[in-house]
């Protein structure tokens, strides 16, 4: 027998995390992240939204931006108004043209597939999910569309990233982004969902309940009523934003975009797309997506709250506002913001180094930084 080893990327190797995952290797993997998973497609526009430098420099010289682009994390800060740039700094091992992941601020593009499809009358968001999807579990087939979109539903799933023992990372296994432990068989991203207990399912903490299999649940949901593919719904986003280079996003080995958290994007081009935000939909060359009320009462909708320093936030339908702004972060130091009323998008890139590489100290001001920006 010819013999092989684990991919050394992909082999759990420290606190239940993957090698990628860890600290010394985590940069050099948000940095390349659509090469670093298992499963992958590439989307990309065929025509695409120019962008013309239009540089304001007194934004880098705030104070709180000036910060926040002198950590050591920072990979890439851009600010866009319409279809000009104000404002980008990139790291010395970064640039305008690379790629970075976006993890959870992904979940955005539900925003825009929910919408659309509640528009289209596809969609009842005070259905339960089980009406949609009858093979689900317990742990959502009780719950409601809105309420697993806004992040407000309890089940057993767990998405404590200090926890070693969290089922997060039983998800990554199904979605390839690690590989499944020895004697366990691969799961797919469905057949994990399904297997999601829960019993009460209302959330009585007072504060949002995040589970990024939430995101996943919506998709499929969307995909069952529609009739189409995920591929396809992200097919339109990706040409309506015009993006410049590719759209990569993690699968799993059937295929199923990540929509919870695989996307890969430079930061102009997630600029690109947070433009079809604060435009309520509206893309290049007429194109549309989404829905343009569903953006606005997204702003409205009383969701619960993030969980302290950031609970001035609260979570709607797959996005976080305070009411102006529409934003999403991600895991390891990612945030994109798009302001509506001033249409103008603010995108950070960093990676955390520490062992979680979560750190809500950290977001809470950065996204004030960001909201501070763009309502100028």
């Amino acid at each position: 027998m010819i013999p092989s080893i684990a991919n050394p990327d992909l082999e759990t190797v420290f606190d239940n995390k993957s090698r990628w995952y860890q600290p010394d290797y985590r940069r050099h993997a948000f940095h390349n992240f659509h090469t670093t998973v298992r499963y992958a497609m590439s989307l990309r526009a065929p025509r695409v939204l120019t962008l013309w430098k239009e540089v304001d420099w007194t934004i880098g010289e705030r104070p709180e931006v000036a910060r926040y682009l002198a950590m050591p994390h920072f990979s890439a800060f851009v600010v866009v108004r319409d279809e000009r740039i104000l404002y980008e700094a990139y790291a010395p091992d970064f640039g305008p043209d690379r790629p970075h992941s976006i993890m959870s601020i992904t979940k955005t593009t539900l925003n825009l597939m929910l919408g659309r499809a509640v528009a289209d009358g596809l969609v009842n968001v005070d259905e339960r999910v089980g009406t949609y999807l009858p093979e689900i579990g317990t742990g959502y087939a009780e719950a409601t569309i809105k309420a697993v979109a806004d992040m407000n539903v309890a089940n057993d799933f767990t998405e404590n990233y200090s926890d070693p023992k969290a089922t997060v990372y039983q998800l990554d296994a199904a979605t390839g982004l690690r590989l499944p432990l020895e004697g366990h068989k691969e799961e797919t991203t469905r057949s994990f969902i399904c297997g999601i207990k829960g019993g009460d399912l209302a959330n009585r903490t007072g504060e949002v309940l995040y589970k990024s299999t939430n995101s996943d649940v919506i998709g499929w949901i969307i995909e069952r009523a529609s009739g189409r593919v995920l591929r396809e719904w992200l097919i339109e986003i990706v040409e309506a934003a015009g993006l410049e280079g590719c759209f990569h996003i993690s699968c799993d080995r059937e295929g199923v975009p990540l929509v919870c958290g695989g996307a890969c994007l430079s930061a102009r081009d997630l600029a690109r797309y947070g433009l079809l935000f604060a435009r309520k939909g509206e893309g290049a060359d007429g194109r549309r997506v989404g829905d343009a009320a569903f953006i606005e009462e997204t702003r409205r909708n009383p969701g619960p709250p993030l969980q302290k320093p950031r609970d001035w936030m609260r979570y709607s339908r797959q996005t976080n506002t305070d009411g102006t702004f529409l934003g999403h972060g991600g895991f390891g130091g990612q945030y994109m913001l798009a302001n509506p009323d001033t249409g103008t998008v603010a995108v950070y890139f960093s990676v955390l180094e520490n062992s979680s590489a979560m750190d809500h100290n950290f977001f809470g001001p950065l996204v004030k930084m960001m909201a501070e920006v763009a309502a100028q």
